[in-house]
């Protein structure tokens, strides 16, 4: 959903799309206008103006609102994604969010970062337990919008399995999209709050000998399913990827362990 925005001094004409409730922002003027953009937005959320899920205008219409670059938009949803208050999602937006994730996606992130070694490993066996559950549920409730996503998510991986960043951004597009689907708030904070890992995750993998080809069979066998609203044949669909992502993920980690180390001085 997306959200009015306007000024009020100076008065300009500049506004976005138009829904209720509208949203007035005051001018900015000091040197660090990306601050008194978050100011503005988080007071619109903490008054309940803004609600989780609902969609920020595009980082065009936001600038010719406040009255100010583009660059000093994109620092303020930096800020605010900092914050746990907005999410950005590839070809999407940027949304709303209930800051529940933010707080779990810290604490994942440092547990990750205390057991390296093993973190893509628990993180596989963690979404063995979780996704094809997920993907049972979304099956029977999944709209035609979030179809069109994992259709678009699959033909971008196509596209991509030798281009990284649009691989990955689309793969986390795909499992987005049936966290969505599913229709359970918790079920989305928590998959939301670790994108970050999933992403380190794939970008392993990625590099894994025949991992992005592998991959791709299996999403086109959760979506072939899903469209047919199977529970049952989305959820072994999942499982079965996501043992193959555990055997993915064990190769990414052992050929990490077997690089030398470089770049350490001697004492």
């Amino acid at each position: 959903m997306q959200t009015a925005f306007q000024i009020k001094e100076p008065v300009t004409n500049a506004t976005v799309n138009t829904v209720s409730p509208k949203i007035s922002y005051r001018a900015v003027k000091t040197s660090r206008l990306y601050e008194q953009i978050v100011q503005q937005v988080e007071e619109s959320i903490l008054k309940g103006q803004l609600k989780p899920g609902d969609q920020l205008p595009a980082e065009r219409d936001l600038a010719q609102s406040f009255g100010v670059s583009r660059t000093a938009v994109r620092e303020a949803v930096k800020a605010l994604r900092e914050k746990g208050l907005v999410e950005a999602y590839t070809g999407r937006g940027t949304f709303v969010t209930n800051g529940t994730s933010h707080s779990i996606r810290q604490s994942l992130n440092l547990i990750t970062k205390i057991s390296q070694a093993d973190g893509s490993l628990h993180l596989a066996e963690l979404r063995r337990i979780l996704e094809p559950e997920i993907a049972a549920l979304a099956a029977p409730r999944i709209d035609e919008q979030l179809l069109i996503t994992m259709r678009e998510a699959v033909a971008a991986m196509d596209g991509g399995l030798h281009d990284r960043e649009r691989y990955i951004e689309a793969d986390l597009d795909f499992h987005l999209a049936l966290a969505e689907a599913a229709d359970n708030p918790l079920i989305l904070a928590l998959i939301d709050s670790i994108v970050e890992l999933l992403r380190e995750q794939r970008s392993g993998i990625f590099d894994v000998k025949g991992g992005p080809e592998r991959g791709q069979f299996h999403h086109k066998r959760i979506l072939k399913a899903v469209e047919k609203r199977d529970p049952e044949a989305a959820r072994k669909a999942m499982r079965d990827h996501l043992n193959q992502v555990q055997k993915d993920a064990s190769a990414s980690v052992q050929a990490s362990a077997s690089k030398p180390i470089t770049g350490r001085r001697s004492n």
